[in-house]
């Protein structure tokens, strides 16, 4: 397969940050009188990425030792320069150790899943292991499902590894990440069931360093959530991926009893009309604060969408790198540290729960 030469990355980056000087910001650089190139060390390191639009989406960059993983790529094909320019500083080996694609949605697989004329993350870097998605509901000719099978097929072409989630539950594998790093696919039954959102077919992961847990569950729903709960004995977490970009049908009260997170972080733009008018189920929603408010109030989201319609947004907290050491855990933010209770928007659209009170 034909890879990117490593300046062309720098080049789209260039491209894009004179474009984001025309509105919104940018995910390289200088954001709104913020410095958002937030260069961090540590053992293990868990970066949240904006992507560049106006759009909710994932994608989420770790780092343990000289091992690199990329967790999505969403939200637009648009976000791919962002997303190569942000990696790039990490990833100084054009290789990418793991590629998890969590489930087949735009806002997760954009990047993975381009038109045969539009360069894919896949081609801009040598990819060892790609874990994906057991099962989908989109049909085999839809558009972008059928060019991420070719994507996704060319690189195992080129010598890939490939598993599906539900094979890496078969196989018991338990990836050693680094010398102090495990991952492991935890199991869910929509990997072999049908089900009625795509969302539940999500690919769910724990990474663990010493006695500190993360956990990330793409956007698995309610539903899936029960199901890693049975078949799974699973840990309170230092760290939890917001489950579907903070939406109300995810982070069940039963899930979060669970894992009690002492971290959330949020991949969306806050008060978008993306998907609904009705501000109470626009991300993060309310029954998502309430229901991991009993745990922790360290809650972080990348981006603020300030006017839909007319394409404004912002950062929130900007690139968030959660970093794990032998010490513990740190949270470091490219635009603002300030948590989702005490920023203007939270005061102005969300209720505090009595749990902050």
């Amino acid at each position: 397969m034909k890879k990117f030469k490593p300046g062309i990355a720098v080049l789209l980056a260039v491209v894009c940050l004179i474009v984001g000087a025309v509105g919104g910001f940018i995910g390289y650089g200088e954001v709104n009188g913020f410095e958002s190139d937030v260069y961090v060390s540590g053992d293990l390191q868990i970066h949240f990425l904006e992507l560049g639009n106006k759009y909710t989406g994932d994608c989420t960059f770790i780092k343990a030792g000289d091992t690199d993983i990329l967790i999505d790529a969403g939200s637009k094909t648009s976000s791919i320069p962002y997303i190569s320019a942000y990696i790039d500083k990490y990833v100084t080996d054009g290789k990418l150790e793991y590629v998890i694609v969590t489930h087949a949605h735009q806002d997760h697989y954009a990047g993975f899943a381009t038109n045969e004329n539009t360069s894919s993350l896949f081609d801009m870097y040598v990819c060892e292991n790609i874990i994906d998605f057991a099962r989908t509901n989109q049909k085999p000719d839809a558009t972008m499902y059928s060019n991420y099978v070719r994507e996704r097929d060319a690189e195992i072409a080129a010598g890939a590894n490939h598993y599906t989630a539900a094979e890496c539950v078969k196989l018991g594998k338990v990836f050693e990440i680094s010398a102090s790093v495990t991952m492991t696919v935890l199991d869910q039954k929509f990997y072999y069931e049908e089900a009625e959102s795509e969302n539940d077919y999500s690919v769910c992961t724990l990474f663990t360093y010493g006695d500190q847990h993360f956990i990330f569950t793409g956007d698995l729903e309610e539903d899936g959530e029960e199901s890693l709960i049975e078949k799974n004995d699973l840990p309170k977490v230092a760290l939890y991926k917001a489950g579907h970009h903070g939406s109300k049908t995810s982070s069940s009260k039963e899930f979060m009893a669970v894992i009690q997170p002492e971290i959330v972080c949020v991949c969306c733009c806050a008060g978008s009309s993306e998907y609904t008018e009705v501000n109470e189920n626009q991300f993060p929603t309310q029954i998502f604060v309430d229901n991991v408010a009993p745990y922790t109030d360290k809650i972080y989201v990348t981006t603020i969408c300030n006017d839909y319609d007319n394409d404004d947004f912002s950062s929130m907290n900007g690139n968030i790198t959660v970093t794990a050491t032998k010490t513990g855990v740190s949270v470091s933010c490219s635009a603002s540290d300030t948590l989702l209770k005490d920023t203007e928007w939270f005061k102005k659209n969300r209720t505090c729960p009595s749990a902050w009170k």
